[in-house]
Parts: C-alpha cells; structure tokens; sequence
C-alpha cells in the first residue's frame, strides 16, 4: 500500500471515528446527567423516601412556555416548605389558549444545579407529553421529595432552597409522528 493510500485511510478513519463520537455525544451527555444531576438534571426514585429529617428545605416553582405554544401554564403554588425527606406534591395548571388541539412536553431542571442530584421525582406530568383540546385546562401534579443524604454531600449540604423550572415546548404527538412516518412508508 503506498503512502498516500495509508494516508487516506488514516483521515478516512479519523472521520469515522469524529462521526462516531459526534453521534454518542448526546445520549451520551443525557445519561451522564441523569447519573450525576449534572445540570440541575433532577432523578427519578422508584418510591417515597424511608428517612425524614427534622430539617426545612424551601422548594420554589417556576413555570415557563415556548413561544411557539399558546399555553398558560403556571404552578399553583409558589413554594413549599417541607423537611429534606418528606413526600411533597405540588401542582402546575396549563390552558390551552388555542383553537386547536396541541401536545406539548415539559423540559425542567433545578437550581442551584448541585441540588439536582438529590431532588427525586415519584411521579411527573414532565414524564410524558401533554395534549390538551381547545380551552382545556388541566391541574398537573409531581410527587417528589429531597434526598435526604443532601445533608451528607460536602459540595450540596448548604442547599435549602431549590427552585423547580420547567418549560412546556410544542412537540408533535408521537402517535401522530408515528402514523405520519408509516404514511410515508405506504407511498
């Protein structure tokens, strides 16, 4: 093989592999946040927690919409004072302010960002997309707590207050997509 044939196999594999590490990066980055709480990325636990302490911590909401959406969407709270441990659930209203039906899924995270690897979610309408009918309003609620070993992290234990953000963003009913896909098979 002569040196400009290695050559061009060397940049072809160079290539590949940028390729390659472009296309992991994403799922990549994801499973690195969840693992971690990375980026205010909140967990996902299974059950309430087993262990309250005798601890306040201050839970705020904060709510957001796309503007590409024509929803309200508000929390009906503003805060929740609860012990690190203890089951919280709070509740978010949104209100289809269209003419038409729109699906919608929710992105969140909290601050300050170290927190996220103790704040677990049970239960959350972030969890699936939403489709709400003209004028229809709906009451969304999270079960959640704090993570009691927060108090234990070195790099977290001063946190006790944690604000929750989420931002509704107009998304396509994956039902919809689905069918819109196999149509396009079909022809």
């Amino acid at each position: 093989m002569s040196r400009e044939s290695r050559t061009v196999m060397a940049l072809v594999g160079v290539v590949v592999t940028m390729g390659a590490l472009a296309w992991a990066a994403v799922p990549f980055y994801n499973w690195f946040c969840r693992v971690t709480g990375f980026a205010g990325t909140t967990q996902v636990a299974e059950k309430a927690s087993d262990v309250v302490l005798d601890e306040v911590i201050r839970v705020r909401f904060d709510a957001n919409v796309d503007p590409s959406l024509d929803w309200t969407f508000r929390p009906m709270q503003t805060r929740m004072d609860m012990k690190i441990g203890e089951n919280g659930l709070a509740f978010y209203e949104a209100v289809n302010n269209s003419d038409e039906t729109i699906t919608g899924s929710a992105s969140y995270n909290v601050a300050p960002e170290v927190s996220g690897y103790y704040f677990q979610k049970i239960e959350c309408f972030c969890f699936t997309e939403q489709t709400l009918e003209p004028g229809e309003r709906v009451e969304m609620p999270i079960s959640f707590f704090v993570d009691p070993e927060l108090v234990d992290d070195r790099d977290a234990n001063w946190v006790r207050d944690i604000t929750l953000s989420y931002t509704f963003h107009r998304t396509e009913p994956k039902q919809a997509a689905l069918d819109a896909a196999a149509a396009e098979n079909v022809n």
